[in-house]
């Protein structure tokens, strides 16, 4: 139950924040603050303030122009401090999250009347290595070994590189710079950038020489006295995968807002994901074996490392000709002659079940990974004692500071062999989705590697577990988390239980002022010549001052499209694949503002994102229902499982998540309230297939328009 003090500190605030910057209040904004205030307010805990109910999570749908930022940051930041909990903001995109962190955050600070300190959060691998920096800067080169095993380390680097390495020690020296790629004047390529930092495996923490000077861990102590943290989804869920509270404070010390929340499971599931190239790790392992004479003349006075690299050279011929079986067996599984080159191609197992023979190999092949990565994590601890002045390990600092970088990374590619020849090799528990098991075949630089693959067809249960049942509480908003106007979809995708609160918030736009048209030249897709010319025929009838944002399904398409046009209207057209996309929107308003018509072609990543409000987005062209292309391995081996429980994996999956990309796609068009314009679908089928009402109807209300006939509003 929310007490009257703070339901008052939260209504005073949002005043404020009215008055402070001109803005009208919401209907949706202010039940979004109450629906927020009103669950994390009644969390209840325990006597070490802990959380003991479980109804702690909201979802929320607030669709553009609610005003949600400053809505979940008025309501949750002063549960959070009167909870003695951290309030982390994680977005999806970078975009998102520099409008928090330099818009929306100082303006709260400025008019709300609440005190509160804000950090952004960024992983280890965005800040510099000191230590690294002032090797480089004395003219000392990493370890030499280091570059037989990282392309990085052996990549050409000229005087630029020395120059830019002055240059950041300077502006790190005299404070003009933190340290963080991200502030740095001028981009920093990924070759250069790599020899300047290090990772959770390779830093050796309070050890290092350098500790009171490093950037990321100055970073981490303004997180430790910020209020609010400025995250994104991919370094939350990389510190859950870690045991959380290894960057962010620990879970059970958080109240989460996951912004752009439509993204989460997909963004969970990158981070189960397995690979192992078989080229890729047949050569680090022959280097390996070639560098134990040098390993042993560096570190092999040390007695448990002497005895351990003893024991490399059988460990490795132990690998290697199980390792050239599973290149033999994954073109044998694949029916693919040995070398075969092309086109990269995947071979997806059948529900996700690994041949026997397969089985039997990750079985032989777990066994020796597990042992080499336990071998290497022996060697990893040795050498971060023996930066320790108070333990004596027999080994020099000099020796431990110039070999752990190498050791560390090999380490990490043990853990990460073994990881996926464990998923290989186990059984899925009974009646739970299988996992995803493929092989893809490549040539990239022109050399054959077979890849083998392994990821959960879900995320749920691990969210569910580690994120939702550990976190003190949690908000997840978007414009769009419901599918076909219900959240089922979504809670079955990121594991959000049923007695959370689901609500969707009413638009302050008026719809009415935009028409979703069905022309009667909209074509079937699966007719591909006769749809091609109807969408040529649609851009050849467009007014010549459009502001036009035409979306298509492929590359192909679009290019074939633009290829026939006569070069007259080619000139209008912006096409995403031919410029970058900031270049391509402001050619785009400068043509509006100039009053000339401006075309843009995008593909699916343009269907989100893109803020054109105004004058410059007045009709949206949807070529083709956004179904999802079914090749993808993980995708169809959840549809093959829901089949094989009698479901219709096209009902449960395709057509809402259909459902969402349409709404999204839509969304592009009313930007502000007094937008307006018209949204066109070229795809016949949305009249003619029996899914096609539901997808209508999932839209917001606009005006409609079937076959050039006005039949009133969406319901």
């Amino acid at each position: 139950m929310l007490d009257e003090a703070l339901k008052g500190e939260i209504q005073e605030a949002y005043r404020r924040v009215l008055e402070g910057l001109d803005l009208t209040p919401r209907y949706g904004q202010r039940l979004m603050i109450a629906e927020i205030a009103r669950t994390l307010g009644g969390i209840e805990v325990d006597d070490a303030g802990q959380r003991t109910s479980s109804e702690h999570v909201c979802v929320l749908e607030a669709g553009t122009g609610t005003g949600k930022t400053l809505a979940y940051l008025l309501a949750a930041l002063p549960v959070a401090r009167v909870r003695g909990k951290r309030l982390v903001v994680a977005t999806a995109t970078v975009a998102l999250q520099e409008q928090v962190l330099h818009q929306d955050l100082p303006a709260l600070q400025a008019h709300s009347g609440l005190t509160f300190d804000y950090a952004l959060a960024k992983g280890r691998g965005r800040y510099l290595c000191v230590a690294k920096l002032d090797q480089l800067l004395d003219g000392g080169e990493e370890n030499p070994t280091l570059s037989l095993f990282d392309p990085a380390e052996s990549a050409a680097h000229g005087d630029g590189f020395q120059a830019l390495v002055n240059d950041l020690a300077e502006a790190y020296g005299n404070g003009r710079w933190e340290g963080d790629r991200d502030s740095w004047s001028e981009a920093i390529e990924p070759t250069d950038w790599r020899r300047l930092t290090t990772d959770h495996r390779q830093c050796t923490n309070r050890r290092c020489g350098h500790f009171g000077a490093c950037a990321f861990f100055r970073a981490r102590r303004r997180l430790d006295q910020a209020d609010v943290i400025v995250a994104n989804h991919d370094l939350v869920l990389a510190d859950l995968s870690l045991g959380g509270g290894v960057v962010l404070p620990a879970p059970k010390d958080c109240i989460y807002i996951f912004d752009e929340g439509h993204h989460l499971p997909d963004k969970a599931l990158e981070h189960f994901h397995h690979r192992f190239g078989v080229n890729a790790t047949l050569r680090w392992l022959r280097t390996l074996k070639k560098s134990l004479t040098e390993l042993n003349a560096a570190l092999g006075g040390q007695p448990t490392l002497a005895r351990i690299l003893a024991g490399f050279p059988e460990l490795i011929a132990a690998l290697e000709p199980r390792l050239g079986e599973a290149f033999s067996l994954g073109h044998q599984l694949a029916d693919l002659p040995e070398g075969a080159g092309g086109e990269t191609r995947h071979h997806r197992f059948p529900r996700g079940q690994a041949p026997e023979a397969l089985r039997e190999l990750s079985d032989a092949l777990v066994t020796p990974f597990a042992e080499l990565s336990r071998q290497l994590e022996t060697m990893s601890e040795i050498l971060r004692e023996s930066l320790d002045p108070e333990k004596s390990t027999g080994l020099p600092r000099e020796q431990a500071e110039s070999w752990l970088p190498l050791v560390a990374l090999l380490h990490g590619r043990a853990l990460e062999a073994h990881a996926l020849w464990q998923a290989m090799a186990e059984n899925d528990p009974e009646g739970e989705p299988p996992r995803a098991r493929w092989l893809t075949f490549e040539t990239p630089g022109g050399d054959s590697e077979l890849t083998y693959a392994a990821s959960p067809v879900s995320a749920a249960e691990t969210l569910a577990r580690h994120l939702w049942g550990s976190c003190h509480g949690a908000v997840v908003t978007s414009a769009t988390l419901t599918a076909l106007g219900r959240f089922e979809r979504l809670q079955e995708r990121a594991g959000l239980a049923n007695r959370y609160r689901y609500q969707r918030l009413p638009s302050p736009f008026d719809y009415s002022r935009a028409v979703l048209s069905v022309p009667r030249a909209a074509a079937d897709p699966a007719d591909r010549e006769a749809h091609e010319r109807a969408i040529i025929d649609f851009v050849a009838a467009l007014a010549p001052d459009e502001a036009v944002l035409m979306l298509f399904s492929s590359r192909a398409q679009l290019r074939a499209v633009e290829k026939a046009l006569p070069s007259a209207l080619r000139e209008r057209v912006l096409a995403q694949d031919r410029l970058p996309k900031r270049e391509l929107l402001d050619r785009h308003r400068k043509r509006v503002d100039a009053g000339e018509g401006s075309i843009i072609f995008g593909l699916a990543s343009f269907a989100e994102g893109i803020d054109l409000p105004g004058h410059y987005l007045t009709h949206v062209v949807i070529t083709r229902l956004p179904f999802a292309v079914p090749d993808d391995p993980v995708g169809a081996t959840l549809a093959e499982w829901i089949e094989s429980r009698g479901g219709n994996p096209f009902m449960r999956i395709a057509v809402p998540d259909a459902s969402i990309k349409l709404v999204q796609a839509c969304g592009r068009l009313i930007r502000k309230e007094a937008d307006e314009g018209r949204i066109t679908l070229l795809d016949r089928r949305v009249l003619t297939r029996r899914y096609g009402r539901a997808l209508l109807d999932s839209l917001p209300p606009f005006r409609r328009e079937i076959d050039g006939v006005a039949v009133g509003a969406s319901t």
